[in-house]
């Protein structure tokens, strides 16, 4: 793997989260964008047009912290505290992800999103693995 990253779910309140993180690790966003910014996205209320689908943070270089709101209907699955995160990891290459995303969400997994070239651009699927722990596998861009 290239990179490894930490990915949190929030129900509402990702961009005061992330101010927050933003003091706490003295840096700044390097990336934000709300539902509504993305073309995709349809049918979606004003109000969820408004909340965050992504943003990230480098805490370091090599590790991000990244965010999104939770938006019933447009985020998959559904929202609990204490499984509201994920492990977001960038893989060297299509081969390398294709292997991490099968293994992963193989053998009593489930997938919550198959890999796949994603609206915004990277190779992108999220599944969770048979423990439970929820993944996100990606490349920088896409397949």
């Amino acid at each position: 793997m290239k990179l490894v990253h930490i990915y949190l779910n929030f129900p509402g309140n990702t961009a005061e989260a992330m101010a927050f993180y933003e003091t706490v690790f003295e840096t700044k966003l390097i990336a934000k964008m709300t539902f509504g910014e993305v073309p995709w996205v349809q049918g979606a209320s004003a109000e969820a047009k408004t909340k965050i689908m992504h943003s990230q943070l480098a805490i370091t270089e090599g590790v991000h912290l990244m965010a999104s709101d939770f938006v019933e209907g447009l985020s998959p699955g559904k929202f609990v505290h204490g499984n509201d995160f994920s492990i977001s990891i960038v893989a060297k290459d299509k081969a390398a992800a294709d292997r991490a995303f099968e293994l992963l969400s193989g053998n009593g997994g489930e997938v919550r999103m198959p890999l796949a070239n994603a609206p915004w651009g990277p190779y992108f699927g999220m599944c969770t693995d048979r423990f439970g722990t929820q993944w996100m596998v990606s490349l920088e861009g896409p397949a």
